[in-house]
């Protein structure tokens, strides 16, 4: 069969408000990108498409929960995949719409999922990588781009295993606050990363099992390759939280040992300066004791403090206290 391929366009919109939409056309398939729609994309895409307008309100929501809608001729997918903002150091999750219809693609994004956007220019300008994501079927070309979302959560699946073992070191060399900061940061992150994650595990599954009346392949087994690597990333997160959950509780008892070792120490010396400060202070009364007439009372009485605080350091050792 004899392929046609269409450069990408762009098309424009007023001169007040451009117009986001761009399309690849290769195979007599389209793929059809659009990032941070607003009024203008949600119009042409109803002038071009017959879209229910419940999935045309959808994507312009903040954040639609996961879910898959077999409606007529096409499925309307909403997927979540996890973005680390550097600057704020938190996990949020960055939405991607998808249309998947009989001969077209259209994948709507807030520009976040870096990923998407460096595959659709490298289909855009590698002859290549446009073959391989719009050479068979539109559900294929959803299976890639999927494939490469999925896929992007394990540099930072990796990322995560790497501050475990750097935070596994330092909570045995040191005690600063720094550590606890650590901890709660870390411990954010993976639990924003399995907030974004669980949900899209039974909509990736039921992917396996849906089949487009005009796609001739069996797409079961590439989206049983993906269900496979988003549990892969699932369990990952699981032994992360219980890693996390145990590095926490053992900086606790490192914190609480330490500071019941200070307070010890702190009781120790207390107790010794007892009975020093009542000798003291008897001798420093102006009444008749012992001794107190002699030249040389004070060394009698300075070598008795230091019997007594010899005594107690004895005694202390002998119970195990120091």
């Amino acid at each position: 069969m004899r392929r046609t391929v269409k450069p990408a366009t762009h098309v424009q919109g007023t001169q007040e408000e451009p117009l986001r939409v761009e399309t690849i056309e290769y195979n007599k398939m389209r793929w059809i990108n659009i990032e941070r729609p607003g009024n203008a994309e949600l119009t042409w895409l109803h002038q071009h498409f017959d879209f229910n307008p419940l999935h045309l309100e959808d994507i312009t929501s903040r954040l639609q929960r996961p879910k898959i809608d077999d409606y007529e001729d096409y499925l309307f997918i909403v997927l979540h995949f996890p973005v680390h903002m550097k600057t704020e150091q938190v996990t949020v999750a960055a939405e991607i719409d998808i249309f998947l219809g009989p001969d077209y693609v259209v994948t709507v994004t807030d520009g976040k999922l870096r990923p998407l956007n460096r595959l659709f220019e490298q289909s855009r300008n590698n002859s290549g990588k446009r073959h391989g994501v719009m050479g068979r079927t539109p559900s294929f070309a959803v299976y890639r781009i999927i494939d490469v979302l999925v896929d992007y959560c394990f540099p930072g699946i990796n990322k995560l295993a790497e501050k475990l073992e750097e935070l596994d070191d330092k909570i045995f060399t040191s005690s600063s606050t720094d550590v606890i900061q650590d901890i709660s940061i870390l411990r954010r992150d993976i639990i924003a990363f399995r907030r974004i994650i669980k949900p899209q595990i039974s909509v990736i599954a039921s992917l396996e099992h849906r089949r487009r009346t005009n796609d001739q392949e069996e797409m079961e087994a590439f989206y049983s390759d993906i269900s496979d690597h988003i549990s892969k990333i699932w369990d990952s997160l699981e032994e992360y939280k219980e890693i996390i959950e145990s590095l926490s509780a053992t900086y606790d008892s490192l914190t609480t040992h330490r500071l019941n070792q200070v307070i010890k120490t702190l009781t120790i010396i207390s107790v010794m300066l007892l009975p020093l400060t009542l000798i003291s202070g008897l001798y420093g009364m102006n009444v008749s004791l012992p001794f107190s007439e002699e030249p040389w009372a004070f060394f009698l009485i300075l070598f008795f403090l230091l019997i007594t605080a010899g005594g107690m350091l004895v005694f202390f050792r002998s119970r195990k206290w120091l």
